[in-house]
């Protein structure tokens, strides 16, 4: 299978946290799936560092590189993913979560997210 990750889970995933259960664990680090993150959750990431988010007290730079250094495949955001945007239903305001969605629907991956708001979202998705 092929699974895109939230920022958060991408967060987790990247600093070993315990908030990731071991079936989620195991799902990513089984290399028969494809795990990718996105370019814009680093984006993300970045300004809500900037912003000083409780949650966001990590390294942009450095969960990219860490990322990439355990084999995982950064996407790209293109014009397709942007315009893709507008044809979802309002079901979440945040602008970072509705392109993840969006991207995942147009490269037809399943996004792997604990977040219960884009849960709702009519595609693929992994709720954990």
């Amino acid at each position: 299978m092929i699974y895109l990750t939230d920022t958060h889970v991408l967060i987790w995933l990247a600093v070993q946290s315990p908030r990731l259960d071991q079936k989620t664990q195991d799902l990513l680090a089984n290399r028969d799936n494809e795990i990718y993150f996105s370019a814009i959750s680093i984006f993300e990431i970045a300004v809500k560092q900037q912003l000083t988010k409780v949650d966001f007290n990590v390294e942009a730079s450095a969960i990219r590189r860490i990322m990439i250094e355990k084999g995982y495949v950064e996407l790209v955001v293109n014009g397709m993913h942007a315009a893709f945007v507008a044809t979802m239903p309002l079901l979440h305001k945040d602008p970072f979560d509705r392109l993840l969605v969006a991207q995942a629907n147009v490269e037809g991956m399943t996004l792997i997210t604990a977040d219960d708001q884009v849960a709702r979202y009519p595609c693929s998705i992994l709720k954990i």
